[in-house]
């Protein structure tokens, strides 16, 4: 797995093996994912979207703790997905990162608990599947707008983004931030120790 730059954050980019009859890759393996990040990946929710082109998911987060970490990666098509790093006193704070996942390369990607997830899909049908470590609590979702110019996300240029209501009014970073909504990088930063040292 390979770091992304943001704490927390890593992209899986496994090799492909083709023949006369398809393809065969492996995209978890549990021992990488310890070596990668401390610990094991706990599996409480499996989620499928389907997304026509355009459409734009995000940014979704959930309170620390539990928070919700996610393991996605795209079965059909294109998604552009991307992580924003949204806790305060993150030294990487309001900082993103962008991985393509698509059915050629099978790339994946893990976000810890406390990052912002969202992705635009560039392909009509791109089905993305993502393993959950907490399962929905719609009480402690948030989310922040995927077009917040102080983001300043580089998503592609020639696809209008489709939003929902929700997504297209939510606050901006700041507005999150001001209201106390998002995770902070102290609180996010002990509750990964916590699952490195394991059950006391």
């Amino acid at each position: 797995m390979r770091s992304l730059g943001i704490e927390g954050a890593w992209a899986l980019e496994p090799k492909v093996f083709p023949d006369a009859r398809g393809s065969f890759h492996e995209w978890y393996r549990g021992a990488e994912f310890r070596e990668s990040t401390g610990y094991d990946l706990s599996l409480a929710q499996a989620n499928c979207s389907v997304s026509r082109r355009g459409v734009l998911r995000g940014v979704h987060f959930s309170d620390v703790p539990p928070g919700q970490a996610k393991y996605v990666t795209c079965l059909r098509g294109a998604v552009l997905d991307v992580v924003v790093d949204i806790r305060v006193g993150s030294p990487t704070f309001g900082r993103w990162e962008a991985v393509r996942l698509d059915d050629a390369s099978h790339h994946a990607l893990f976000l810890a608990e406390g990052l912002g997830h969202a992705f635009m899909a560039l392909t009509d049908e791109a089905t993305v599947v993502y393993l959950c470590s907490t399962g929905y609590a719609p009480e402690r979702e948030h989310g922040v707008h995927p077009l917040d110019p102080e983001l300043a996300i580089a998503w592609p240029e020639h696809i209008p983004p489709v939003l929902s209501p929700k997504d297209a009014q939510a606050p901006s970073l700041a507005q999150a931030r001001e209201a106390g909504l998002l995770p902070s990088y102290e609180t996010c930063a002990a509750h990964y120790e916590a699952l490195r040292n394991g059950p006391a």
